[in-house]
């Protein structure tokens, strides 16, 4: 089957879940990885997925379908290996792509960070001077080819190259002052290969993916960039995609190039500028790709008019929500996942533009009454923000506070762990069946208390000197907090992507949020019970909670978050008088809400280290405060992250190399990564601290993983954390 046609589809998508309806990548995954399937068995799974999306978007009535938006782990993995920029260290691996992505043989993976401002994380690329680009993969075209098998035209998407070198990091090697960026024109030359390889495979449109246009900086590149492709004469024509912000800044650079197609994240706003774009197909983005909220139609229509957008999309990949509310009950007549806002963009595209007052940025989100079930609001002050409330906001200075918690009795170096312990099967199965009604909550919560003395008799047993409980009774480090706070809603398959093999479950936050009683206090409780060791309490913070759900959009970010850190001083209040003296209050989410526009962040940083400063502002001097980020540039937000003011820092470091200097209190610069399945002996453990110790008094540094450790083994874990230790002492020893 062959149908080429020169216009542009009226409904389309930017991109489509790629993990499965019921997690089959994952599963296919794990069992590759383990030796339960082959590669011949991983591929299968591969291709029923990708077939099955397909089917599923023509089903739907869609017209324009996308391809090459499968990927085993990542997408900018997947382009990075497209353009043959492998590091060397890889090159001799079995299986070059799941090395980057996990590490082997005690070769280090690529590091791993946030896309952009979404829960989404992406394998950073390592560009040189020396690396050499080639087009060394048939992926897109292999996807085309097998959707035509299918009798389906489709759309390959690829990240654009401005994108790619911006995401990517130099090399190490590189010199001074080199940026990735700079290999632009070399790369093109590789992309001006595949669109030559692409139009002659018959294809009508690629997608070039160029979400960086909505952050500061990259026009020129754009402009260059598009001159050059759009003005090679043998390729299929080009959609260049942006999404996540108002790309008014960029637009220009795009508007005088040659490409024909120009995809807009409308769910922010019309661009003052969108008349630059005439003469172009202008493809509106006005179903939100991140939220879950039905879209109000009348809003959709009037910003597909105000942008005289004649194509209606998605307004990002839909990768970032859950495949569909078949099987769910939750908040009846107010949700759209994957499946139903496929069908909001075809309904859209029949109905067509209507003319009429251009809503204001995200008002194309919330059908009316979709927040109409409410409790009552706890906190309607000016601005939203608490100013004094079961006691004091504010903590006495670090100088205080570190004399008064000299008495924890804590070695130098003292050695930690950042939360969760594995999840055993039996666990996790426990926990299903408790929701199914097949077992009793008094039987599986003794089964919790056995996790707990095994992981408090395992971390005594290595030397560990602040311990953990080890979280068993925690299904997701928001997910446990959202079943127990009102304004909360979970779904039963609501399944995202994370990165990988790994998916989370986001909960849903509809209406004012309340903690109606202890969380966490009992299990903690035990847990310190049974050793004369501090144990922390172990609490996820307001910003992280409200970044890792799908959020009401009826008030403003800031308040909601407001309310979340009332209900976790809450919290951290009543683990104090439980006699907690360790509390942790977890934000590695601080990082992935910045606005990507320099304008914009200074005023989300003031909110969100109010939230965290309300909700440890109530813990008195002798409680000692941590706080723990990780899939982040943590120098971007370093100033915020000294003004949450926590006794002690752990950040992730052990794949970006991080180090903080000039940092006043304790920290713990990650010297495990979790995120590798692979076990890190004692001699790089004891390099990676006697660098810190460049950088950070041994007084105040701390010794940790980069992250909890719910997704290892005990194996895994047990013998990197005895490295771990054996390295903490060996350093100590002749400190």
């Amino acid at each position: 089957m062959r149908c080429v046609t020169d216009d542009f589809p009226a409904s389309t998508v930017l991109g489509y879940p790629r993990v499965g309806p019921d997690r089959e990548l994952k599963h296919a995954l794990e069992g590759y990885w383990d030796g339960r399937i082959d590669r011949a068995g991983l591929d299968r799974v591969g291709r029923a997925l990708r077939a099955d999306t397909w089917h599923r978007l023509a089903q739907l009535g869609l017209d324009g379908l996308p391809s090459n938006t499968f990927s085993e782990y990542d997408q900018v993995l997947d382009t990075a290996v497209l353009v043959d920029a492998v590091p060397d260290r890889f090159r001799e691996r079995s299986e070059p792509y799941f090395a980057m992505a996990r590490g082997a043989d005690g070769v280090a993976p690529l590091r791993m960070t946030k896309w952009f401002d979404t829960n989404y994380h992406y394998l950073v690329p390592e560009i040189g001077p020396r690396t050499r680009f080639r087009l060394v993969a048939d992926k897109p075209l292999g996807e085309v080819r097998e959707a035509r098998e299918l009798g389906y035209e489709t759309r390959p998407v690829v990240v654009g190259p401005v994108t790619f070198l911006r995401l990517a990091q130099a090399a190490p090697g590189s010199p001074a002052g080199f940026a990735p960026i700079d290999r632009l024109d070399d790369l093109l030359d590789v992309y001006v290969r595949l669109l030559t390889a692409l139009a002659d495979e018959g294809v009508a449109w690629v997608q070039l993916d160029e979400p960086v246009l909505v952050t500061d900086g990259g026009s020129p590149a754009v402009r260059h960039a598009y001159r050059r492709l759009a003005g090679h004469g043998r390729r299929p024509r080009l959609l260049v995609a942006s999404y996540f912000g108002d790309i008014a800044d960029a637009l220009p650079a795009l508007a005088v190039t040659a490409v024909e197609a120009v995809a807009l994240d409308l769910t922010h706003g019309v661009p003052a500028n969108v008349d630059l774009l005439r003469g172009k197909t202008v493809v509106g983005g006005v179903v939100s790709g991140r939220e879950v909220w039905r879209t109000d139609a009348d809003s959709a229509r009037a910003l597909l008019a105000g942008a005289n957008a004649t194509s209606v999309s998605t307004s990002c990949s839909l990768l970032h929500v859950p495949y569909s509310l078949r099987g769910e009950d939750v908040l009846p007549g107010r949700l759209a996942f994957a499946e139903e806002k496929v069908a909001e963009v075809v309904e859209l595209a029949r109905l067509g533009p209507k003319p009429g007052p251009v809503p204001v940025a995200a008002a194309v989100g919330g059908s009316p009454g979709v927040h109409e079930l409410r409790v009552e609001l706890l906190n309607r002050r000016e601005g939203g923000v608490p100013t004094e409330r079961n006691g004091r906001a504010e903590r006495s200075p670090y100088e205080v506070r570190a004399l008064a918690q000299r008495d924890l009795g804590l070695p130098v170096l003292p050695v930690t762990t950042i939360g969760s312990f594995p999840q055993t099967g039996a666990l996790r199965a426990a926990r299903r069946e408790v929701a199914a009604g097949a077992r009793g909550e008094a039987e599986y919560e003794e089964l919790v208390r056995a996790e707990i003395r095994r992981v408090v008799e395992v971390q005594e047993r290595l030397g560990i000197d602040v311990l953990v409980h080890g979280e068993p009774e925690r299904n997701d480090m928001v997910q446990y907090f959202a079943e127990h706070l009102d304004g909360f809603a979970v779904t039963r398959n609501g399944w995202v992507q994370s990165y990988g093999s790994r998916c989370t479950r986001p909960p849903i936050l509809h209406g004012d949020v309340r903690r109606s009683a202890p969380i966490t206090v009992r299990w903690a409780r035990y847990a310190q019970s049974l050793t004369d060791k501090p144990v922390k309490g172990m609490l996820t913070g307001p910003v992280t909670i409200v970044a890792w759900s799908f959020v009401r959009d009826d008030l403003p970010l800031r308040d909601v978050t407001m309310q979340v850190a009332e209900a976790v001083r809450a919290e951290v209040q009543d683990l104090e008088a439980a006699g907690i003296r360790v509390i942790q209050v977890d934000e590695p989410a601080l990082r992935e809400l910045l606005p990507l526009r320099r304008e914009e962040q200074a005023g989300y940083l003031e909110w969100a280290v109010a939230a965290y400063r309300w909700a440890t502002g109530g813990a008195g001097d002798a409680t000692q405060i941590h706080t723990h980020l990780c899939y982040s540039n943590a120098d971007e937000v370093l100033a915020a992250i000294d003004a949450l003011d926590a006794d002690v820092t752990s950040i992730e470091s052990a794949r970006s190399g991080t180090a903080v200097q000039g940092f006043g209190r304790g920290l713990g610069p990650g010297v495990y990564d979790i995120h590798s399945p692979r076990i890190p002996d004692v001699a790089e453990v004891t390099a990676r601290l006697r660098n810190a110790l460049r950088h950070v008094p041994a007084e105040r540094l701390w010794v940790n993983p980069d992250c909890g450790l719910k997704t290892r083994t005990y194996e895994q874990v047990e013998a990197a954390l005895a490295n771990v230790v054996a390295a903490a002492r060996k350093v100590r020893s002749v400190l």
